[in-house]
């Protein structure tokens, strides 16, 4: 487990590198919901997601030589794009390694901060093997959610909410590989024990799901999802991140294509955000009512904006596939 001390070393480490995000309120949801609900804009993040925080928190921790022989990971995209970036800034150079579900945009966002780039098989576990072969060869892993360094940053998020909504009652979170979910729970917890934290995710291919059900980390099979950066799994060796979530998460809250399309519209068109599906699956969650015995304030976590816009317009003007070519 990462205890909150951890977290709040995370923030003094990572303060002047990242942004501390707004939070808020959003009147249409709080119609809909009949509770005041606000937004962790954490979309407006340097680097569009909230992964700049773990990526940063880890990095800076690295001694001078690993960051001279270079970073490596495998990514859905905004991981790379976050990891890329923080490896830049400190004179590092990140490998990236990407199955071809990965979209084009996050792909070219990733070669422009200077990456090197591995488009490896149609899974993250295909990709991660390509990970495996350059970590032998020398290079420092740094994965996407494993890690207590990545887990720390990505609660820092948790303690920004905890502070400035003092009264919350429930924080919805997207759940991929669970790095956010157990940084955000792990944080709000040991300050507000009693606030549930809820993981959303897509229905298809949903690992962290399908592990908690099964008792253990299990392997699914990965299919294109408007939420993207929800896709892969979560290691048959997990080491941190599926006890953390089997321990703090209070339910698990799964969306449909159509759903999330409907959250990624929501937010434009009432919120006045862009938003990629992962990022808009929290208010998807709310629209669709999936949750039940909402009391008092909710927070939702709005995680990521790198979504190709020919693909936000689509989803937009109502097209009922919107991943399909126009």
């Amino acid at each position: 487990m990462i205890d909150i001390d951890i977290i709040r070393e995370a923030r003094k480490r990572i303060r002047g590198q990242i942004l501390s995000t707004p939070l808020v309120p959003s009147s249409a949801l709080s119609d809909i919901c009949s509770s005041p609900v606000s937004l962790k804009l954490e979309h407006h993040q340097i680097t569009g997601s909230f992964k700049l925080r773990g990526a940063t928190n880890a990095i800076l921790q690295l001694p001078e030589a690993d960051r001279a022989r270079g970073v490596v990971a495998v990514s859905t995209g905004n991981h790379g794009r976050a990891l890329s970036y923080a490896a830049r800034a400190v004179g590092s150079r990140a490998t990236i390694c990407m199955s071809r579900l990965v979209p084009e945009n996050k792909v070219a966002e990733i070669r422009r901060l200077g990456a090197d780039v591995r488009i490896v098989g149609t899974s993250q576990d295909e990709a991660q093997h390509e990970v495996d072969r350059l970590v032998a060869d020398g290079l420092i892993l740094l994965p996407p959610f494993d890690h207590p360094d990545i887990v720390a940053g990505q609660g820092t998020i948790g303690l920004e909410i905890a502070e400035a909504m003092p009264d919350v009652a429930t924080v919805l979170v997207g759940l991929s590989g669970g790095g956010l979910a157990a940084g955000v729970a792990a944080a709000i917890k040991a300050m507000r024990p009693s606030v549930r934290i809820i993981g959303v995710t897509m229905e298809r291919g949903a690992a962290m799901k399908a592990s908690l059900d099964a008792g253990k980390p299990v392997q699914v099979e990965e299919f294109a999802s408007l939420a993207d950066a929800l896709g892969g799994g979560i290691g048959l060796d997990n080491k941190l991140t599926f006890s953390m979530c089997q321990a703090l998460l209070d339910d698990v809250v799964l969306l449909s294509e159509g759903e999330i399309a409907a959250g990624v519209r929501h937010a434009y068109k009432q919120e006045r955000e862009i938003l990629e599906g992962s990022g808009a699956v929290g208010i998807a969650a709310l629209l669709a009512h999936k949750l039940d015995g909402l009391h008092g304030p909710i927070a939702v976590v709005l995680s990521g904006r790198n979504i190709d816009m020919e693909l936000h317009r689509r989803v937009l003007n109502g097209i009922s596939n919107p991943l399909e070519e126009a």
